[in-house]
């Protein structure tokens, strides 16, 4: 049977950490196009209020060779990026077993959510048995840091909330702990996102995002079909 694992890798080489570091309230979440080569672009999803920093942070990027603005939506952006580097030549410095690099391309594993931050990156993906995962996790123990945080078969229900970045968390819970949900509320959304040090906007898409994730762990997988 499958397994379905979230983890964090601790590398500050991996691509778009220097971006992530240098903009630490953005949400930076990574599609990487690999059939695309061995300069696979990566499509970057960038939630922060304003986007001129990260777009600052791509100029001076040593991993960027140019990025385009896909579209916005609210306080999201979207970006293609095309690499200046493949990822060997990137990581080459900074971990000694290329080779084991290059066999993680060919592990039965999906992996269908990377979220930068300033420490390295944090990923969710399917693994088709143990042996798939332990060939994962282990090159990541011997040449970076390894961090698991979920690790459960596929078809086990998600525990509520499973998937939800820590800026969602983070709204949520500050949300949460100023009033915001209560009845009658006692802390507006501009109250929130002022602690928070974020706008309005961007507090209220990420609280819905945070949300949406949640009704799709709890009720949204329990409820029967909706009639057609």
């Amino acid at each position: 049977m499958g397994l379905v694992a979230e983890f964090e890798i601790t590398c500050e080489a991996l691509p778009l950490v220097e971006v992530a570091t240098a903009t630490p309230a953005a949400t930076m979440e990574v599609d990487i196009q690999f059939n695309h080569g061995n300069r696979p672009p990566f499509i970057v999803h960038v939630t922060r209020d304003p986007a001129d920093a990260v777009e600052d942070a791509f100029d001076t990027s040593s991993f960027v060779a140019e990025y385009t603005l896909i579209g916005r939506a609210g306080s999201t952006s979207r970006y293609q990026i095309l690499p200046a580097v493949g990822f060997e030549a990137q990581l080459g410095e900074h971990i000694a077993d290329l080779s084991g690099l290059r066999a993680l391309a060919t592990t039965d594993a999906i992996i269908e959510r990377i979220c930068v931050t300033p420490t390295g990156w944090i990923q969710r993906g399917w693994f088709a048995d143990r042996d798939a995962f332990a060939e994962f996790s282990e090159f990541w123990q011997q040449n970076a840091g390894f961090t698991l945080r979920r690790l459960t078969r596929d078809g086990d229900p998600e525990a509520p909330g499973d998937g939800l970045t820590d800026p969602q968390r983070e709204a949520l819970r500050t949300a949460y702990e100023m009033g915001h949900y209560e009845i009658p509320q006692s802390a507006s959304l501009d109250d929130v996102a002022a602690e928070l040090g974020i706008t309005a906007s961007s507090l209220s898409e990420r609280l819905r995002r945070a949300q949406t994730r949640l009704i799709e762990t709890t009720v949204g997988t329990t409820w029967p079909p909706l009639p057609e």
